[in-house]
C-alpha cells in the first residue's frame, strides 16, 4: 500500500494480471499493469543490493534506501515458500501415481492413507500459493518506486538549481530596444480572455498571422525530422492506463495526466506515451532496429506543482501542440542516439535564429525511470536569461521493461532502449521566435526556413504591434 495526499494505492493480482487500486475520497480507478512493470530486474536488487542503494543516495531519495532490503528480505521468503510448493507439487504428483498401483494390487487401505496424505499436501500447497501472491505482490509494489540505474555521466544535484550547463549555440544578443512580454507582441492575435470563457484558466485562442506562424512552425519541425530520415507518424492522442503505467512513474501521471471520466483512457501529456506504447508486448527483429519515428499531437497537461499555470502568457498551459522524436534501439547504441538527439533540436532552433544552450540535468531533477537526460534552453531577450523549450532522455530498458517491449536476435531475447526528445514544444517555442526576431519598429522578422510555410512572407506586421511601438 502507498499513501499519498488525499489518495491511497494498493495492488491486487486476478486472473487477468495486476492492478493498481487508486482510491480518492470522489472515486475509485483501476489500473491495469503487467508484471513486468517496474523499472530495474530484481536480479539486480538480488546481485548487487549496494548500486541500488548507491543509486538512490545520488537522488537524494534515502527514505527509500529501507525497500531494497525489505525487497531483498521479501524475495527471499518468496523463493522459499515457492521451492517450498513446488516440492510439495512434485511429491504429491508421485504419491498420485501410488494411488493407481496399490489399488491395482488390491491395496485399499494404504491407497486411502496415501489419499489422505494427498489431500494434505493440497491444503499446504494452497496455502503457499496465497503466500506466494501475497508475497509477490508486496515485491511489485515496493519495487515500482525504485528509481532507474541513472549513467555515470550524470552530475549529482538536489533539483534543478543544480542542473550543469554543457554548451552555448548562437551569440546571445539583447537588443538596444526593449522587447515587450510575449502576450503583447501577440496583441490581439492571442485571446485568453474567450479561451477562459470556453475552457478556464490555462487555454489561449490564437489568432491570424500569429497562428499562422505557430503551424508554419509544426509543419517546418515535421520536415525537419522527416529530412533527418525519421519516419512520420501522427498518434493517438488518449491511451489506457497500462500505457501511461509503462511510461511513466505514478508521480508523474498524477501530476500530468487528464484522465477520461468512466472509461480507461488518459490524454497524453506527450506523444512520446503512445508512440513507444504502439510497441507494447511485441518482439522487434534486431535488424529492424533502430526504430526512428517523429510524431505530431496535441498535448494536455494538469500542470500540478509548484510552476502552476500563467495567467497572462502561454508560456505554461493546459494544452499545447508538440514535433517529439522517439527511438528504439539496441542497448549499446541508446547514447549513441542521445547525442544526435538532442543535437536535432539545437540545430533546428538555431535555424530559426534562435541561440540555445543545452544544460546536462542532475541527478535530482531526474525522472524515476531516467539514465540521463538534457535540456535545450532557448535565449531570452527580454528575460536576458534562457528558459526550456526541449528535453532529451534515455531511459534505458525501463519503459520496454514495463511494456514488455522486447528484441530478438539468433542467440537471445532482450529489452531494447528507448529514448525521446522533443523537436518543438509550441506555443513556448513560439515565444522564443518571437522575442529573437522582434524588430525595432514592433514587427516581427520571419526566419527564412519558415517563409516558405507563411506563403512567402517575411514579416508580420499587426495594428497591435504598431500600438506596442506607439505607446513606446
Amino acid at each position: 500500500m502507498k499513501t499519498f495526499p488525499g489518495k491511497t494505492v494498493i495492488l491486487i493480482k486476478t486472473i487477468l494480471g495486476w492492478y493498481r487500486i487508486l482510491y480518492t475520497p470522489n472515486k475509485i480507478v483501476f489500473l491495469y499493469f503487467r508484471e513486468e512493470d517496474i523499472m530495474i530486474d530484481i536480479k539486480l536488487i538480488r546481485e548487487n543490493s549496494q548500486l541500488v542503494k548507491e543509486n538512490i543516495k545520488k537522488k537524494f531519495q534515502d527514505k527509500k534506501l529501507v525497500i531494497v532490503d525489505e525487497v531483498i528480505e521479501l524475495d527471499k521468503q518468496f523463493r522459499e515458500c515457492k521451492l517450498k510448493g513446488d516440492n510439495l507439487r512434485a511429491l504429491k504428483n508421485k504419491k498420485s501415481s501410488e494411488i493407481g498401483l496399490l489399488m491395482k494390487d488390491g491395496k485399499k487401505e494404504e491407497a486411502n492413507k496415501v489419499k489422505e496424505e494427498i489431500n494434505g499436501y493440497a491444503n499446504e500447497i494452497k496455502e503457499l500459493e496465497e503466500k506466494e501472491i501475497s508475497l509477490e505482490q508486496l515485491i511489485k509494489e515496493k519495487m515500482m518506486v525504485i528509481p532507474n540505474i541513472i549513467d555515470d555521466s550524470v552530475p549529482i544535484g538536489k533539483d534543478d538549481s543544480e542542473n550543469v550547463e554543457i554548451e552555448k549555440f548562437g551569440e546571445p544578443v539583447v537588443p538596444d530596444y526593449e522587447i515587450p512580454y510575449h502576450a503583447d507582441i501577440m496583441g490581439s492575435c492571442l485571446d485568453k480572455e474567450s479561451a477562459g470563457r470556453t475552457s478556464g484558466n490555462g487555454f489561449y485562442y490564437l489568432i491570424g498571422d500569429i497562428a499562422r506562424l505557430h503551424s508554419a512552425m509544426l509543419s517546418y519541425a515535421r520536415d525537419f525530422m522527416i529530412n533527418k530520415g525519421f519516419t512520420y507518424c501522427i498518434p493517438p492522442f488518449m491511451i489506457r492506463s497500462d500505457v501511461v503505467n509503462g511510461v511513466m512513474s505514478f508521480e508523474e501521471m498524477d501530476a500530468m495526466m487528464y484522465k477520461i471520466e468512466n472509461e480507461d483512457l488518459y490524454l497524453i501529456g506527450t506523444s512520446e506515451h503512445s508512440m513507444i506504447g504502439r510497441f507494447k508486448n511485441q518482439i522487434i527483429k534486431e535488424k529492424e532496429l533502430p526504430i526512428t519515428l517523429t510524431s505530431y499531437s496535441p498535448c494536455f497537461r494538469k500542470e500540478v506543482g509548484a510552476h502552476g499555470i500563467e495567467e497572462r502568457g502561454v508560456y505554461r498551459v493546459h494544452q499545447f501542440e508538440k514535433q517529439e522524436m522517439v527511438v528504439l534501439c539496441k542497448p549499446e547504441e541508446s547514447m549513441e542516439w542521445y547525442n544526435k538527439m538532442w543535437s536535432y533540436t539545437v540545430e533546428f532552433f538555431r535555424s530559426l535564429d534562435v541561440p540555445v544552450r543545452t544544460l546536462e540535468c542532475c541527478s535530482g531533477d531526474l525522472a524515476d525511470l531516467k539514465v540521463k537526460s538534457c535540456d535545450v534552453e532557448a535565449w531570452s531577450p527580454r528575460q536576458k536569461k534562457y528558459f526550456e523549450v526541449g528535453s532529451c532522455s534515455t531511459l534505458g530498458d525501463a519503459q520496454a521493461r514495463r511494456l514488455g517491449i522486447r528484441t530478438k536476435n539468433d542467440r537471445e531475447t532482450y529489452y531494447l532502449h528507448t529514448l525521446n526528445n522533443t523537436v518543438l514544444a509550441t506555443p513556448r517555442g513560439l515565444i522564443a521566435v518571437l522575442e529573437n526576431n522582434y524588430q525595432k519598429d514592433g514587427s516581427i522578422k520571419i526566419p527564412k526556413v519558415l517563409q516558405p510555410y507563411m506563403g512567402g512572407m517575411n514579416v508580420i506586421r499587426t495594428n497591435d504591434m504598431k500600438k506596442i511601438k506607439n505607446d513606446e
